[in-house]
């Protein structure tokens, strides 16, 4: 597996899937009896994942779903906040207890492998070439070595949104979004407002690297300054270099120069969104359920914006399930039948209507509805030139970048100081796992 910069290159020209090219799981996905159990007995599973209400929703859906299909499992839907959640399951681990289906993100795959908290997928029950040939290139960040370690019900990658409203009330064209990064500075400028002692009391970008800032800088906006953030084997940190800086000089320039937004502006970006008081906001997919549900302004999605040369990148990412470690037996069977199940095409249309996440399978994602839907498109689109951050320690590579802007936000220092001492903080994390 590359261990960097997966390019989502196959969103086009997806090959006809035979029935026998189906998950050897997929009669066991749906309408399946506790005959192939091979028992009579019940079975009881926990299904782990933390709390967003989106998530849990279409996840008691497909809970009710999978248990109507059969009634010998009965799978017990355990939820924690995000901050506490890995904790939690390595805590599990520890008692020996534990889920027998855990979520994870992609880039926490190293710790969880490493702790031992899941155990890889058996390839007689899902092949790997029905993986590969079925699902977005981006699965391969769950295989280490020749064992894949989970599968996603869905794929995100990133769009700006933008409220049509304030786009309005600025005199500019509510259908006519930025498009590169010159009209994207020009648009936060056209729409940020401030009171008068000149406070910012509503943004034209909402930003922050804890949201997805870090992402958008990383993949997206180092790349399009000619650069990439690490080395192609991902050991080495490269984003200190001339594109790094110019990259990470143009977005610090956003609230230190032009004063078009401020971090921590309401605590974080979508909650400003939400509220109407910011313009435009860069988020992924997975916020759709939450703006779905905004009744006091019109809003739209655009892709990310192209540099001066047209060039466009995005970030693409997603959360697995995984099989857990304790999980053996008629636990293990049950598990990997729900594991099937919620990985299949009707799972993932599931997801996608109350989630807003795109289908990690192509067949499922790349439909004529979907290609042509207003807001779909666009993320369809970004999936095209995506690439994936391959990380050893996502929440510690992630507090690298929040601390490089409160840095330069709060305390006014250089990027180029800024920027080396986050390359220097993350270059640690990476020597210190790949040590091991």
């Amino acid at each position: 597996m590359q261990r960097e910069g997966i390019a989502i290159a196959a969103c086009k020209g997806i090959k006809e899937v035979s029935m026998r090219n189906r998950f050897t799981l997929a009669g066991l996905a749906a309408g399946v009896s506790m005959m192939a159990m091979g028992s009579a007995q019940a079975v009881e599973i926990e299904y782990w994942q933390y709390v967003f209400d989106s998530r849990v929703q279409a996840m008691d859906q497909l809970i009710a779903n999978f248990e109507a299909a059969n009634p010998g499992i009965t799978v017990r839907h355990v939820t924690f906040p995000y901050a506490d959640y890995q904790t939690r399951v390595t805590a599990a681990k520890l008692a020996g207890q534990g889920p027998d289906v855990v979520q994870l993100f992609y880039g926490w795959l190293d710790n969880f492998v490493a702790g031992e908290l899941i155990q890889p997928l058996n390839p007689d029950v899902f092949p790997h070439e029905e993986i590969e040939s079925e699902f977005f290139p981006i699965v391969g960040a769950m295989k280490r070595g020749e064992d894949y370690y989970g599968l996603p019900t869905a794929v995100r990658s990133l769009a700006l949104f933008y409220n049509k409203q304030l786009f309005d009330e600025a005199g500019l064209d509510p259908d006519n979004p930025p498009q590169t990064l010159e009209e994207l500075l020009a648009a936060a400028e056209a729409t940020v407002k401030r009171d008068g002692a000149g406070n910012i009391i509503s943004v034209g970008l909402a930003m922050g690297m804890a949201a997805q800032d870090h992402h958008w800088w990383r993949e997206g906006l180092i790349r399009q300054f000619g650069g990439q953030a690490y080395s192609d084997d991902g050991r080495t940190v490269a984003y200190n270099d001339d594109a790094g800086l110019a990259a990470t000089s143009w977005q610090a320039d956003l609230y230190n120069t032009h004063g078009v937004t401020q971090i921590g502006f309401m605590d974080e970006p979508q909650a400003a969104f939400r509220a109407g008081l910011a313009a435009m906001s860069i988020d992924g997919t997975f916020r759709l359920g939450a703006f779905n549900a905004i009744e006091s302004f019109e809003w739209g999605v655009t892709e990310l914006p192209a540099n001066a040369d047209g060039y466009r990148s995005n970030y693409a990412s997603y959360f697995a399930n995984a099989i857990g470690a304790s999980a053996s037996g008629d636990e293990l069977e049950a598990a990997e039948k729900f594991l099937a199940y919620i990985s299949s095409e009707e799972a993932m249309e599931v997801w996608l209507d109350i989630v807003g996440e795109l289908p990690a399978r192509q067949s499922a994602a790349l439909t004529e509805e979907n290609l042509s839907h207003p807001v779909y498109a666009p993320f369809l689109k970004g999936l095209e030139y995506a690439h994936t951050t391959v990380f050893v320690d996502e929440a510690a590579q992630r507090q690298v970048a929040i601390d490089m802007e409160a840095r330069m936000s709060i305390q006014g220092q250089d990027p180029a100081d800024a920027l080396a001492e986050a390359a220097a903080a993350e270059q640690a994390i990476l020597d210190n796992f790949y040590s091991r």
